[in-house]
């Protein structure tokens, strides 16, 4: 197959085992998703999910976040880990968010990565999930999956994003990066991983990964 095709066979496959998309961190606006994607960070979606009703019952817009102490979003936010950072990246956000944007989060990959606690993977998901705007964030489904793929040289997420900027078509992208992470967990997991139910990177894997995986 040639890189082309191979592109083609991904989306294709992808589109008949998704053809509807959910969403993964459960939120009602751009702010409560960007308070889900934080916690997001070295934690699971099951998780966050667990644990954003608590939050959101108490503050669920930036105005009564910051009535809340760091402590008190700090105790709530445990169990995702890293509650330290993530508690006063979301007790300073919110105040940002507030002193200038008017309480609301803004739709500007700049203005999103000047924010606590937001890197550009988050900003890439808050511009894509909550305004539609194209953006590829790659997560480490992602980029196992690109590099099984032979898509991408697997260096690390920066060039991996290039990697699928530049051979997926921008309208698809939004679709693509949410297939692709329910793809990674149900079929090509890092860890106890059946080649034999991962279509994908069964017909186009990488020699040198396949070869790998037959030798154990």
């Amino acid at each position: 197959m040639t890189k082309q095709e191979r592109v083609t066979f991904v989306i294709n496959t992808l589109k008949e085992l998704y053809p509807s998309i959910p969403i993964p961190l459960d939120h009602k606006d751009p702010y409560t998703l960007l308070i889900a994607v934080l916690l997001s960070a070295q934690c699971t979606d099951v998780r966050v999910n667990q644990i954003t009703p608590l939050l959101f019952a108490k503050a669920d817009n930036p105005y009564d976040m910051i009535k809340m102490s760091v402590e008190e979003i700090k105790e709530i936010i445990k169990p995702c880990g890293l509650s330290p950072m993530k508690s006063k990246g979301i007790h300073g956000l919110s105040h940002i968010l507030i002193d200038k944007h008017d309480g609301k989060v803004p739709q500007s990959f700049e203005y999103l990565e000047e924010l606590p606690a937001v890197g550009h993977k988050t900003a890439s998901v808050v511009m894509s999930q909550a305004f539609g705007v194209p953006a590829f964030p790659v997560d480490t489904h992602i980029h196992r999956l690109m590099y099984r793929w032979n898509l991408t040289n697997g260096k690390n997420v920066v060039q991996t994003e290039k990697d699928a900027k530049r051979i997926f078509p921008e309208e698809l992208w939004n679709d693509l990066h949410l297939q692709m992470i329910w793809y990674g967990r149900e079929y090509s997991p890092a860890r106890g991983w059946n080649l034999d139910q991962d279509i994908i990177t069964k017909t186009i894997g990488r020699k040198s990964v396949l070869d790998d995986y037959y030798k154990k």
